[in-house]
Parts: structure tokens; sequence; C-alpha cells
């Protein structure tokens, strides 16, 4: 972001002193230096206070982003709030860098937006803890807290000076939508589900659970999200603690009684799910015991705190042992939603594993240990295929180039296959040593085993595994310095292990982003297609933009954009739009001159392609060169086209467009106001030369008059020669 120049506090500190003591005013007394003082201090304070406020706010939208997973009638509500309020996190970060001491409003919208988030903060958390039949029963004041909260969160954003905080034109834009988002949620009030409401009333009413409509039972189930023995315990155990903490007892029973006859509906259309719920009150000794383990930390087959949880191939998450027992026992369907399973590969869940272990370490708790590793065969595969697999990895491991380079091979094809087949290689220990390999001397062998590492790393576990060898070192040294065919699957291999955020860096600090620039220069089209998603992804984590950069990439990308032939406008477009964010990615696109053509793109590209460059000038017409560009980009004829862009372009096309005509338009004027001044200024000189112009020949005049008039007086000799006469 380009900083503004600031106003020096000191600059008429020595007119001010000298005009001071020309006064002379009388010493202070003691009570007036002291309330002078307490005007400092108070200004001290007041900044403090901005900051604290500040980082208040950034600390309650970090703890609402930690609120998900609200399974429960209300849950496009909840979501919602939270997206929205998600948003808001980068105004937050750059107010923190804001001037200092805020402006009153400033100051007392940010007091109200916390507030407003406070309060959002205590609603979400009872959209994931609080009881989903209580949540229902209670729709009028659950619609109510939402209504309001909106509308105070719409409020606060309203009063905010984008301009007092010092907030980017990128941010800006982003929580202008949110405000806009809040302003429509504010004025249509999402109906209550009255189907719902009526249905738990209807279920309450029936005097046994055989006289209640089966139909009703299952639409409950479905709807409060109570389908299995761990929503349903889940349930329970917070209507416990609602009894506890004081609900009324009436209230509660109520409730109970309706989770009761839900829960004998679901164990009735599904007797294999397991021991029923428990819905009586906890034991005081019960309530004094460990913590309660959040639904999501439990295994849905076991209900225990799970030590190693593993994705099955329809979302869901479960404890790797009773998951493999499960599929085992001959079932392929996923327990918890009844799907048949497309493959039976097995995905360690890390971000649930580490919440995990923060959530055990929080309650002093010891975090659960994982189960050895045997080096069995997997579950995702059968003992014969695993076999297969160890066979060819003594051949991988020989000394023989024939059967290093058959091993590869054959490894390569296993891996393209199926799921199941890489995870098989991977957890045979086959990563390493296809890694050890990549320095390969043996074209073909190295092509092989960079392309098998390639399919392998589709499977989420075989990328950890892929990146704890080492292997990005070789991946870039078959970049460099491998066929063809072996730098477009190296190209490949590095964009599929930047999928995970923490990768982007280990690649770019490697030395791969320039070798990726040199295959998107002289690759082949596959070779270049393949780069260029590599640079974008790794691109898009701000350290390696400045390297992609200095790596010669622009020059490059701008080359594709005005080679229509090349058939890679598109990619290098979308990689000049993240590029343009960078200071050094903004000075090498303006030293190129790239305003013509960009102008060329809004004028004759794709809607795609026109909301990139339109992305791209945005940038560029921003800070010390604005006034350049802009005016080379209305000499190059942009103004309609914007304007053609701002009704018919894609969303965010309109966006940068409507932007860069605001800006336009402010140029315009500016001009038209310097182009006015400078015409008076011209007719002013024009008019003061003129006016020379009469007095020279006034004085001109004046002094031929004088001449004149010396000439026709008489001289002394000739009044001498009469008076002789």
């Amino acid at each position: 972001m380009d900083e503004e120049a600031k106003p020096n506090p000191n600059a008429d500190a020595a007119p001010a002193a000298a005009e001071a003591a020309a006064s002379s005013p009388p010493p202070l007394s003691s009570s007036e230096s002291a309330e002078g003082k307490d005007k400092e201090e108070e200004k001290e304070e007041e900044e403090e206070e901005a900051g604290d406020l500040v980082e208040k706010l950034v600390e309650l939208v970090e703890e609402i982003a930690a609120i998900s997973d609200f399974r429960n009638a209300y849950r496009r509500q909840f979501c919602n709030l939270s997206r929205r309020i998600r948003l808001l996190a980068p105004m937050l970060e750059e107010a923190k860098e804001g001037p200092r001491p805020l402006p009153e409003v400033s100051y007392s919208a940010l007091r109200r937006l916390r507030e407003a988030l406070a309060d959002s903060r205590e609603l979400l958390r009872l959209g994931v803890s609080g009881s989903k039949i209580s949540l229902v029963l209670e729709r009028e004041k659950i619609m109510k807290s939402f209504q309001d909260i909106t509308a105070r969160l719409e409020q606060a954003l309203g009063l905010i000076s984008f301009d007092e905080l010092d907030i980017s034109d990128e941010v800006r834009e982003q929580v202008e939508l949110v405000h806009a988002q809040f302003k429509r949620a504010k004025e249509r009030s999402d109906p209550s589900d009255d189907d719902l409401f009526n249905d738990l009333v209807s279920v309450y009413n029936s005097s046994t659970s055989a006289n209640v409509d089966p139909d009703i039972l299952q639409r409950l189930s479905d709807k409060l999200q109570l389908a299995t023995i761990s929503d349903l315990n889940q349930e329970s155990l917070i209507l416990h603690e609602m009894a506890s903490g004081g609900d009324p007892g009436a209230v509660v029973e109520k409730m109970s009684m309706l989770l009761k006859r839900i829960k004998d509906f679901v164990q009735s259309q599904d007797p294999e799910m397991g021991t029923p719920v428990n819905t009586t009150e906890l034991s005081g000794k019960d309530n004094m015991a460990s913590p309660i383990v959040p639904d999501d930390f439990r295994c849905p087959i076991s209900l225990d705190l799970m030590k190693d949880p593993v994705i099955v191939a329809t979302g869901q998450t479960y404890e790797r042992g009773c998951i493999e027992r499960w599929l085992e026992a001959g079932h392929d369907t996923c327990p918890k939603t009844q799907q048949k399973l497309p493959n039976k590969s097995l995905t360690p869940n890390y971000v649930l594993r580490s919440l995990i272990a923060q959530w055990c370490e929080a309650n002093g708790m010891e975090p659960p240990k994982r189960a050895a590793q045997h080096h069995n065969a997997p579950a995702s595969c059968t003992a014969a295929e695993h076999s297969n697999v160890v066979e060819l990895l003594q051949k991988l491991s020989s000394q023989n180039l024939e059967d290093q380079r058959e091993a590869a091979g054959m490894l390569r094809q296993l891996a393209k296959r199926s799921p199941e087949n890489r995870a098989c290689i991977g957890d045979a220990g086959a990563i390493p040593i296809l890694v050890s390999l990549l320095s390969t001397t043996d074209v073909s062998t190295q092509e092989h085993v960079v392309t098998a590492l390639l399919n392998l790393s589709i499977y989420e576990e075989n990328k950890a595994r892929i990146i704890t060898s080492g292997a990005v070192p070789g991946v870039v040294h078959v970049l460099k310095r491998g066929s063809m065919e072996a730098r477009e699957n190296s190209a490949a291999t590095l964009f599929s292990l930047s999928l995970v955020d923490e990768n982007k860096i280990t690649i770019g600090a490697s030395g791969a982003i320039p070798a990726l620039v040199l295959l998107l220069s002289n690759g082949s089209q596959r070779g270049k297609r393949d780069a260029a998603t590599a640079l974008f992804n790794l691109c898009i984590y701000q350290g390696n933009k400045g390297k992609a950069v200095r790596a010669g990439l622009i020059p490059v990308l701008l080359g594709l954009v005005t080679e229509t032939e090349s058939g890679m406008m598109d990619e290098a477009l979308a990689i000049l739009a993240i590029l343009s964010s960078h200071p050094e990615g903004k000075t090498a696109i303006s030293s190129a001159n790239a305003i013509p053509m960009l102008v060329g793109v809004i004028r004759n590209g794709s809607a795609r392609n026109k909301e990139n460059a339109a992305a791209v000038l945005v940038h560029l017409c921003n800070g010390e060169q604005q006034q350049q560009h802009l005016a080379e980009a209305q000499e190059q004829g942009i103004v309609t086209l914007l304007e053609e862009l701002a009704k018919s372009g894609t969303d965010r096309g309109k966006r940068k467009a409507i932007q860069l005509l605001e800006r336009m338009n402010r140029f315009l004027m500016q001009q038209s106001q310097a182009q006015a001044q400078a015409e008076a200024m011209a007719q002013a000189h024009a008019h003061a030369q003129s006016q020379a112009q009469v007095q020279a020949l006034n004085e001109a005049q004046s002094q031929v008059e004088m001449q004149v008039e010396q000439l026709l007086l008489p001289t002394t000799s000739h009044l001498s020669d009469r008076r002789d006469g």
C-alpha cells in the first residue's frame, strides 16, 4: 500500500516559538502545567486505547474464525454470519498499523464493532455447543438475535472511515462488499422453519412413541442432524449440562423426551448403531469428572477420543483402527452417511489431529498417542498387491540399471491406476527410494521416477512423505537438467505439492522458481502449462512473488499475452494479476510499457482475461506513477471500454472497472482544472504582455516627440549669429 505524506508536527515549531517569545506570556502556574501534562497523558492513553481496541477486534475475529461445524437447523445463518465476519480480518490487520490517535468517529465505530462482534461470538458458540432441539424451540429468540447482531454490525461498518484508518483499496472493496451483505441481510429476515417447529410439537404431544408418524421422526433426524449415536450422545450431554446449569427442569425434561423418541426411531432404523443413549441426568460425580470431549474429536464408531484420525472417501473422519476393522469386515459403505465408498483409501486428518492435541493440552490431558504403524499389508490393498510392491522396491533398490528402470516404470503405472495403489506404494516405503534415484543419469529411469512421484503425490498422505524425504531439491534438479518429459512432470509434481500451503515456502526456497520460469519460456506446450500452473500456485504466497519477478517472469508473461498463437494468454494474465499486487511486480510491469497491451485485452479479450487485465491496471494506476499511467490509458481509449466492462463484465471485472473509472474521473477533473488554470495564466500573461507593449509604444512615442521638440528649438550659436548681424 502506498504511504501518504504525513504532516510534520514540528514544521511550524520555530515560528511558533518566535511568536511566543515576542508576546512574552507570564510563566505557567503549577496547576496550568499539571493540566497541560494531563492532556499529554490523555493523548497517550487515547493512542494506547486505540491500539488495544484494534488488537481486541483482531482477537475477536480470530476466535470467531475458530468456531465452526454448525450442525443444526440454523446452519446457513450461522455460516453466513461467521463467513462475513472472517472477511473483516484484513481490514483490522491494516488498522493495527494505521494512524494514531484515532478520530473520535472512527474510535466510536470500532467500539460499536467490538460490542457487536463479542455478541456474535456468543451466538456462534451457541450454534456449536447449544442444544439442537432447544435452538428450534426458542426459534423466535434465536432469529431476533440474528437480526439484532446483523443490524449492529451493518451500522458499525457504515460508520467506519477507511481513509482515517488508512485502509488499502483492495481491502476496502472487500469490506464494502461485506457491509452490503449485512445491509441486505438486515432488510430481509430469514423465515424460521415452521414445519420443523410443528414437527417437534407434534412429537411432544403424542402420548407414546408408537403414535408418532415415522416420516416426522425421519424429518427431525435429518433436519436436526441427529442421525448417529455420536450426534444423539452429544445432544444428551448438552441437555444434562443445561439441567445442572439451572435451566427449568420441565423444559429440559420436555427436550429429553423429544430426544429419546428421536433416538428410539434412529436405532430402530439401524440396530447396529450401538448402545442406547442415556438421557437420564448425570450424577454429580460424573459432572466433576474429565472435561466433555467435543463431538468432532470422537470417532463416530467407538465414540472415543481419536488418536489417529483419517478421512474416508465420503469426507467423514474416523479413528484409523476402527474404520480399518469396519472395512476388513467386508463393509463398503461409510458408517456415518451409509454412502457407498468409491474407494477404500484413508487420508490422515492432520488438522484434526493437531486440534485434538491442542484441546488436550488446554484441558491438562495427555495428548493421545498413535498406535505404532506395522509394516503389514495396508487395508488399502490386498496382500498380493502389497507383495508385488515390495518385490518392485527390491528391484528398485538393486544396482542393476535394467532392474531399476523396469521397477520405476511399473511403479509409475501402478501409481497412476488407483488411489489404493498410491496408498499401498506410499505405505510400503517406496518414496525415499524413488527420491534417491532422481539424480540418476539414465534418462528413462529419471522420467519414470519423477512421474511416479507425481502420481503418488495425488494421495494426500504421500505429499507429506515426499516433502519429508527431501524430494524437492531432486525434483528441481530434474526440472533444470532432465529431458523435456521429465521437466514437464517435475513442474506438475511441484504444483501438486504446492497445494499444501506450507509447501509453497519450501518449494520457493529451493530455487524452483527460476527453473519454472525457464520452462515457461522455452518448454513444450505441455511444459509451459505445467510451469504456469505451478508458478500461479507458488505466487499466491507473498514471499514467492518477489522471487518470481527477479527470475524474469514478467517479460515472459507479457510475451505470452502478445503471442496469441501460444495459447497461454489466460494463464499469463492470471499470474500477472497476482504479481501486480507486489511492489517489484508492479515496477516491472510498468517498466515494460504494458498499458497498451492491457487495454487491448480489455477491448478484445475473453471475460476472464478482461477481468485480470483490469486487475493489473488497478494496481498500476495507483501510487507514484498513477497520473502517467492513467494518461496513457486514456490515450488508448480505455474509458469507453471500462464503461462497457462495468455493465457486462464478471462480478470482479465490474468492480475493477468501477475502481478504474473513479480514478480516471478524478484524473480528468484534475487535468481539466489544471488546463483551466493554465489558460487563465496564459491569458493573464498575454494581457500583461499587451500592456507592456502599449506602455513601451507610449514611451517610445514620448521619446520621439521630445527629440522632435529638441530639433525645433534654435541652437545657441544661431542666436549669437543673429546678435552679430
